[in-house]
């Protein structure tokens, strides 16, 4: 069983930054796809970025880009989520996810929640305004 554990959450004005990790088990981390996604309250899942088995493609909502970078380091079995220029509408309860492969197709293919085998129990972004 794949265990996924998020880090990194809390309080932040708008404009400041986060960087959240997502740790986790497994001796082929590499081998799969992960991903960043966001609950808000009274919303639904939405996905925010994702990146490949290898590091070398990385995927991104558009109200996200050019502000959030998604990385990972294979050495350490963990993929990090950088959130620059935060705004209060980036509140939400922020989870990893592994893919069921090693890479996308396309944003489009990476962004639906059935290509995700597991998931972390998320950590809380608040932004202040």
């Amino acid at each position: 069983q794949v265990q996924l554990v998020e880090s990194g959450g809390g309080l932040v004005q708008a404009g400041g930054s986060l960087r959240l990790s997502c740790a986790a088990s497994g001796r082929t981390f590499s081998s799969y796809a992960m991903a960043w996604f966001r609950q808000a309250p009274g919303k639904e899942r939405e996905f925010v970025a994702a990146i490949s088995g290898g590091g070398g493609k990385t995927y991104y909502a558009d109200d996200v880009t050019g502000r959030f970078t998604i990385s990972r380091d294979n050495t350490k079995n963990t993929v990090y989520l950088q959130m620059n220029s935060l705004k209060p509408e980036d509140t939400a309860v922020y989870s990893c996810a592994r893919a069921r492969g090693a890479i996308f197709i396309s944003t489009g293919q990476a962004l639906g929640t059935i290509q995700y085998a597991y998931w972390g129990q998320g950590t809380q972004v608040t932004v202040s305004s």
